[in-house]
């Protein structure tokens, strides 16, 4: 009972009904995200999700996202140094809620951490007490993808105790489906580029090789396929070293001789 009517006075002194608003601060974060028209920016976009979801969302202090890289788990745009710091002890002790929001959620894709210095703690034993010192008592995580290229979550970090409420979390699952949104565009146009820029390096090197050997078109392209397969190496890369080291070899006969 005492517990009850505590969460209700901490929610009421930090967080009026504020239901109205949520709307035009998403729609004014999204078209401040759409200004931006650079997708290949992931780092700007994903920021600036963060910034948003810090100044909208209702107890939250601080935020980043956690992103899967390599086996280990990266913070990505933190709002500040100590979410930083807590993101990658998170990593490092394969623990937390972030880690948690990752791997295995609730079936809402949220984390929902009341107080690290009580029950709460007990689930994270390690990374608990730290997170306190570090002036966090709540968290909020929520998953934004499940793949395994692209394993990610948004954290947010609460100085106060059980500031997350159904209100806190509603509004945060929509940040995170606009940063999950993001993610799989910035990949897209990442992988788009990708392709246009082997077809061009390999454009590049066919065209070497038919001034160089005097073949066609489809015999340069061979050449290259040739060249791969007996050596093990991508095409793309067989082509980007024929096109660098023409470069080279263009660049000592372009230096001036010298004089002595």
């Amino acid at each position: 009972m005492l517990r009850a009517l505590e969460h209700r006075q901490v929610a009421s002194d930090v967080k009026p009904e504020r239901t109205d608003e949520i709307g035009p601060a998403l729609r004014a974060a999204a078209l401040d995200l759409m200004d931006q028209r650079n997708f290949r920016d992931q780092e700007l976009l994903l920021s600036n999700v963060v910034t948003a979801a810090v100044d909208t969302i209702p107890g939250a202090d601080a935020g980043g996202i956690s992103m899967v890289s390599r086996g280990s788990v990266d913070s990505r745009t933190p709002s500040n140094g100590g979410v930083t710091k807590l993101d990658r002890l998170q990593s490092e002790l394969h623990e937390g809620p972030c880690i948690t929001a990752i791997e295995e959620p609730a079936a809402d894709g949220l984390v929902v951490v009341d107080d690290l210095s009580n029950g709460d703690g007990e689930r994270w034993p390690r990374f608990a007490p730290q997170a306190v010192e570090q002036g966090y008592r709540a968290m909020l995580g929520v998953q934004l993808s499940q793949e395994p290229e692209m394993q990610a979550a948004l954290n947010l970090y609460g100085a106060r105790p059980r500031v997350f409420d159904e209100h806190a979390q509603v509004t945060a699952g929509l940040f995170g489906s606009q940063a999950a949104l993001l993610l799989y565009g910035a990949e897209q146009t990442r992988a788009l580029q990708a392709g246009i820029d082997s077809r061009d390096v390999i454009a590049q090197a066919r065209g070497i090789l038919i001034e160089r050997h005097g073949v066609t078109g489809d015999e340069a392209f061979q050449m290259l396929v040739t060249s791969s397969q007996r050596s093990a190496i991508d095409l793309v890369d067989v082509a980007a070293w024929v096109v660098a080291e023409a470069e080279q070899g263009q660049n000592r006969r372009d230096r001036p001789a010298d004089d002595h």
